[in-house]
């Protein structure tokens, strides 16, 4: 269930209420008048079942209320009712497959703005990768891609597609670009110093690599990882199981090829330089090419059964 919190002018509440009334799968509809300050109004706040909070929430939009009032949402992880059981049984669908757009789209907005965070996070987590591909380390690899926060970015370019945001493309974009470039630029001078005191060495980049040796070497199954790998994360942010978001992190090689590519080329070795940049840019296409084609089989899939609904209505 999510709850709504909305600021109504007084000249407006009685459309919100009918409009919340109307709706199916809402629950403890409360009418507050004059209780709003800044800006002035009433409060309205009522729950919705979560497969029912996009009409609601595109409907309230359509009234103009987020310019006159305000409409804040949040989520209820626990709601003992009745009324709330009645709300979510009549509400179509199921809650875990319900796309509140509104929401990915703040959301990805601020996991896609280039900040000193997003910077910090990037660049340790190819740090950290080029220790694991000079060590052939694994688990230094896991960690790397669970910590790098690309994946944002890639969203968002999917969502501002889908959603014809050119602003969140642009800045998704830059976010992406700008990382990355930041993050191999760092790690190049990393491995420099490593290599100055000895840390890293040539030898060990070129001999054999059993365990991380495929972040170079991308092919088909790169693609197709790449390819499960965004359509999973995507619906683990569209949905309510947002936890399969660190699983999905660590099944795509961007962060340790972004890597790779840079301990390479602090040593001039062209091919592995090539092949890296190769592997990551195959496997940002595919998570961007899932995530996109994800979204509008969702929105496509909404869509429809709005219109079923009317139909029947």
């Amino acid at each position: 269930m999510l709850h709504l919190r909305l600021i109504t002018p007084a000249d407006t509440t009685d459309a919100v209420v009918r409009l919340i009334e109307r709706t199916v799968g809402t629950a403890h509809l409360v009418v507050i008048p004059g209780a709003a300050r800044n800006p002035s109004g009433d409060v309205v706040m009522c729950d919705v079942a979560r497969e029912a909070g996009d009409e609601l929430i595109s409907a309230l939009q359509e009234l103009d209320l987020e310019k006159s009032g305000s409409i804040a949402v949040e989520d209820i992880d626990l709601s003992l009712s009745e009324r709330a059981r009645k709300a979510e049984r009549e509400a179509p669908g199921e809650a875990a497959d319900a796309v509140l757009w509104e929401h990915l789209t703040d959301a990805t907005h601020d996991e896609s703005t280039l900040s000193v965070t997003y910077l910090a996070f990037i660049t340790l987590a190819t740090m950290i990768a080029a220790c694991g591909v000079v060590l052939d380390n694994a688990i230094l690899i896991v960690g790397a891609m669970a910590v790098g926060p690309e994946f944002g970015p890639l969203t968002g370019i999917s969502t501002a597609v889908v959603q014809r945001h050119p602003r969140l493309a642009l800045r998704s974009l830059i976010a992406l670009l700008v990382g990355f470039a930041v993050a191999m630029a760092a790690t190049v001078l990393f491995s420099l110093f490593m290599d100055a005191v000895g840390l890293f060495t040539e030898g060990r980049l070129e001999g054999p690599r059993p365990q991380t040796g495929f972040v170079w070497a991308p092919d088909w199954f790169s693609f197709v990882v790449a390819v499960l790998a965004g359509t999973a994360g995507t619906l683990s942010l569209t949905s309510s199981k947002s936890g399969a978001l660190v699983g999905v992190a660590i099944s795509v090689t961007t962060i340790p090829a972004a890597a790779n590519a840079a301990v390479a080329l602090s040593y001039g070795d062209t091919e592995q330089t090539v092949g890296s940049i190769e592997q990551l840019l195959l496997n940002l296409l595919g998570i961007l090419l899932a995530g996109t084609l994800t979204l509008l089989a969702q929105k496509w899939l909404w869509s429809t059964q709005r219109r079923r609904r009317s139909n029947a209505d």
